[in-house]
Parts: C-alpha cells; sequence; structure tokens
C-alpha cells in the first residue's frame, strides 16, 4: 500500500497543479483587462514570496554549493522572470485558451531537452502518448471561435512559444538541482527571484500611470500569488522530483482542457462538438504516457 500511494501522490500532485495553471491563464487575461501586466508579476509574486516567509530560516541552511550556483540562476532566469514577461505579453494579443492550447509544447522541448541534457531515454510509446495529447491540443486551438480579446493571434501565440522555451530550460534545471535540493526551497528561490526581477519595472513611466489595483484585482493577485505560484508550483516542483521529467511534463497537455472547462464553468464559455473530442485526444495521449511501467521500459528516473 505504501509503494502504491508513492506512485499515485505524484500523479495527484501533477493533476492538481494543471487544473489550477489551467485556471491561471483565465485569471490574469482578467486582471490585464484594468492593470498594467507588470503590476499583476510583481503583486503575484509578492504574494507568493510572502508564503514563504514562515520558512525562511531553513533556506539558510539549503546545501548549495558552488556547482548548484548557474543551475539555480538558469532556472530563475527561465522562470518565472522571462517565462512571465513573454505569457504576458503573449496574453495581451492572444485568447487565455490559445495560450494555453501553445502550452502543450512543452513536453515536447523537455523531452528532448531531457534526452540531451539528462540522459532520460524517450520510448515510441512516449512519443506517441505526447502526439495525440499535441494533436488535440492543437485541435482544441482550430476549433475555438475568435474573440476580440485576441488582436493578433499569431504574435501572441509565438510569444507563448518563447515562453515554452524558457519553461523547458526551467524544467530541466529544476530536475538537475532536485537531485540535491529540496523542490520546497527551490520553489520559494523561484518568487523572491521573481519579486527581485519585477519590483524595479514598477518604476517605469508606463506601469505609474494605470491605476491600482482594487478590491477585485487585489483578489486575482492574491490567487495568482498565493494558489498559483506558491501551491501550483509546489506541487509541480513535488511531481517532477518524483517522477522522470519527460513523463511529468506530458501532464502540461492538461492546461488547456481545464482552461476551456474553467471558462465553461466561471465564463459562461461553451465547448463545441470538436473541441470536446479533442479534450478527449488530450486525456489519452497523457494516459497513455503514464501507462508506462517503470519496470518495463528504459526511463532513466534521475
Amino acid at each position: 500500500m505504501k509503494g502504491t500511494w508513492k506512485n499515485i501522490l505524484p500523479v495527484m500532485a501533477l493533476l492538481i497543479a494543471m487544473v489550477l495553471w489551467g485556471s491561471s491563464f483565465v485569471a490574469m487575461k482578467y486582471s490585464f483587462r484594468e492593470l498594467h501586466p507588470i503590476t499583476v508579476l510583481f503583486g503575484r509574486m509578492a504574494a507568493a514570496t510572502l508564503c514563504f516567509l514562515p520558512f525562511a530560516a531553513s533556506f539558510w541552511r539549503m546545501p548549495i554549493t558552488r556547482a548548484h550556483i548557474p543551475f539555480l540562476v538558469l532556472m530563475c532566469l527561465c522562470e518565472p522572470c522571462l517565462y512571465f514577461v513573454f505569457e504576458a505579453a503573449a496574453l495581451l494579443y492572444t485568447s487565455a485558451s490559445q495560450a494555453s492550447m501553445i502550452s502543450t509544447m512543452l513536453p515536447l522541448l523537455v523531452a528532448l531537452g531531457a534526452g540531451f541534457f539528462l540522459r532520460e531515454q524517450i520510448t515510441p510509446k512516449l512519443l506517441v502518448g505526447f502526439g495525440l495529447a499535441a494533436l488535440g491540443a492543437l485541435w482544441l486551438g482550430w476549433a475555438a471561435n475568435s474573440t476580440e480579446e485576441a488582436p493578433n493571434p499569431l504574435l501572441g501565440n509565438f510569444l507563448e512559444f518563447i515562453a515554452m522555451v524558457c519553461a523547458a530550460g526551467y524544467t530541466i534545471s529544476l530536475k538537475y538541482l532536485t537531485r540535491e535540493l529540496s523542490s520546497f526551497h527551490l520553489t520559494g528561490l523561484q518568487a523572491f527571484a521573481g519579486l527581485l526581477f519585477f519590483g524595479p519595472m514598477l518604476a517605469l513611466p508606463q506601469v505609474r500611470q494605470t491605476p491600482l489595483p482594487n478590491l477585485e484585482g487585489l483578489l486575482v493577485i492574491l490567487y495568482l500569488g498565493i494558489v498559483v505560484s506558491f501551491g501550483a508550483y509546489a506541487l509541480y516542483n513535488y511531481g517532477v522530483s518524483r517522477i522522470p521529467v519527460s513523463r511529468a511534463s506530458a501532464f502540461i497537455n492538461l492546461i488547456p482542457v481545464f482552461s476551456i472547462l474553467l471558462g465553461f464553468m466561471f465564463l459562461g464559455e461553451r465547448l463545441n462538438a470538436q473541441q470536446a473530442v479533442a479534450c478527449a485526444l488530450v486525456f489519452a495521449g497523457v494516459l497513455l504516457t503514464q501507462s508506462i511501467r517503470t519496470g518495463t521500459t528504459k526511463e532513466v528516473a534521475v
């Protein structure tokens, strides 16, 4: 029974993280209607950092060596810093659903990076699962109706792809670091790095000219910082630290599915028949990648 829970808990953690990340596209898109993206991003990082303050003393005891420094810098630079810069820019030009659809490119980018840098072997079954999930995600975007909130989808989707490249660098760096460092502490370092990165940008004239958040905007920022940046990243980092990164990253394909479902529940959006089939295809692809048993594959857990 203990071994069963050891296998189930990382999967549950990753699923919950995907639900929260799926909601973040909707929440960020909504917040950008009234607030400058830098204000939202700084507030998000500040709220997440406050969540780690009770554990501040434990951060000083992290067994960080000189060899860890380049990977820590790369991890924090890739995400949250550059990742959120490109994603915030993307959401100004494309819809939340299309941006979340582009996020399905991440597993393939991570799989290629993991094979090259971490020596994880990618099986044909894993690639087929990725292909099915990516096809389903692309179908989701193709079947969606155009909206006025996506003035330049081509540019926005390209910026989101660059964000995924940054996310791949973050995931691979994280997997390397979790060999010796706690995923919880790495999440805290990410939040603090984001606070330092976005803080000085508040002085930019275009940011200062925008209004301060009202109560509704503040609640959205707190949700993004506490629930998403603190909770989802902690869950994702835990999952990545327990199973091969190439399998963990496959869950990213669920983000657009949850984004569309949450849009249906909270924004009154509706799924058409093609989107429903596409959602099923995404789930099938992810389930296929998770059906590979450790004892019967050559994947290397690092």
